[in-house]
C-alpha cells in the first residue's frame, strides 16, 4: 500500500486541562474501512515537516489511524523545518525549552483525542506510539502513559543521561511501562554511544526479568541495533541507510501487528 491509500489533513485539538495547550496535528486514516488501531507519531526536532507527515500517511495506508503530534506546541506550534544546519540549530533551541511534564501533558491530550476517534474494537488494545530522534526520546516517556500499548523508539538519544527539562534518566521510567517497548538505534550513531546502548539494553532486560504486572507476558521490551548512523530512517538526511530503513519499518509494523492486532485484545493479552 502507498500513502495514496489514506486520507490526511491538519487537525486542531483544543486543551482540556490547564496544563495543556492547543495542538496542530497531522491526522491520517485509511481511505477505505475502519482502522485496525491508533498510532501516535512523534517528530524529530524539525517539527511536523513533510517527512514526518509522510510517515504518518504510510501508517494510515497500512491500516492505522495515525496522528503526528507537535512536540514544540508551546514555543513553535507550526514548526516545519528542513534538515540543514540552521534548521537543526533552531530545532534544538526549541528542544532545550521543553519539559517532561509538559510533553506528557500534550501527548496525553493527543492520545485521548485519538482514542475517541476510533471504533471500540480499534481502541481496545490501546495505542501505538512511534518517535524519531527527540521524538524517540519522548516516545519512551509516552510509553509510560496508560493509553499506550506498544512503543517504537527510533534512535532516541539522551535517555540514559537525563530527560527533557532536567531530572533522572528517562530509562528509569522503563519499569512503569505497561505495554511493550522496542528501541532501535544505528550502530554508528554518535549521539547514542556504546555506553548508552549498554544502559538501554540493561534497563530493558531488567524490566523483562522482573516479570511484574507492568510487563505482561508477550509484551517484552527489546533493543535492536541496525547498520547506520543517526537518522537512518529518513531519506532526506545524510545518514539515510536504505536497508536499515526498510528493516526498521518492518520491525515497526511487526510490533504494531503483534501488540495492537485483534488477537491481542480478544485474548485479553
Amino acid at each position: 500500500m502507498s500513502p495514496s491509500d489514506c486520507v490526511a489533513s491538519w487537525q486542531s485539538i483544543d486543551p482540556r486541562r490547564p496544563d495543556q495547550v492547543p495542538l496542530r496535528c497531522w491526522w491520517a486514516r485509511p481511505a477505505d474501512g475502519p482502522p485496525r488501531a491508533g498510532v501516535l507519531v512523534l517528530p524529530e526536532v524539525f517539527g511536523l515537516n513533510g517527512w514526518i507527515r509522510g510517515v504518518t500517511e504510510r501508517l494510515a495506508a497500512a491500516g492505522y489511524a495515525a496522528l503526528a503530534v507537535p512536540l514544540f506546541a508551546r514555543t513553535a506550534p507550526d514548526l516545519e523545518l528542513d534538515y540543514g544546519p540552521d534548521a537543526l540549530a533552531l530545532g534544538r533551541s526549541h528542544k532545550e525549552r521543553t519539559r517532561t511534564d509538559q510533553l506528557l501533558a500534550d501527548v496525553g491530550l493527543a492520545a485521548d483525542w485519538l482514542q475517541e476517534q476510533l471504533p471500540p474494537e480499534a481502541a481496545a488494545p490501546g495505542l501505538g506510539c512511534v518517535g524519531f530522534c527527540f521524538g524517540g526520546h519522548v516516545a519512551l516517556l509516552a510509553a509510560s502513559l496508560p493509553a499506550v500499548a506498544a512503543t517504537v523508539d527510533f534512535y532516541g538519544a539522551g535517555v540514559a543521561s537525563g530527560r527533557p527539562g532536567g531530572g533522572p534518566p528517562s530509562l528509569e521510567l522503563v519499569p512503569t511501562i505497561g505495554g511493550t517497548l522496542l528501541c532501535i538505534c544505528g550502530k554508528e550513531d554518535p549521539l547514542i554511544p556504546a555506553a548508552d546502548v549498554a544502559a538501554i539494553e540493561t534497563a530493558l532486560a531488567a524490566a523483562n526479568a522482573a516479570g511484574s504486572a507492568a510487563t505482561p507476558a508477550g509484551r517484552l521490551h527489546r533493543l535492536v541495533v541496525l547498520e547506520g548512523g543517526h537518522g537512518f530512517m529518513c531519506a532526506a538526511r545524510s545518514d539515510y541507510h536504505p536497508a536499515s530503513a526498510a528493516a526498521g519499518w518492518s520491525l515497526l509494523l511487526d510490533t504494531f501487528e503483534r501488540q495492537l492486532g485483534p488477537e491481542t485484545h480478544l485474548a485479553g493479552g
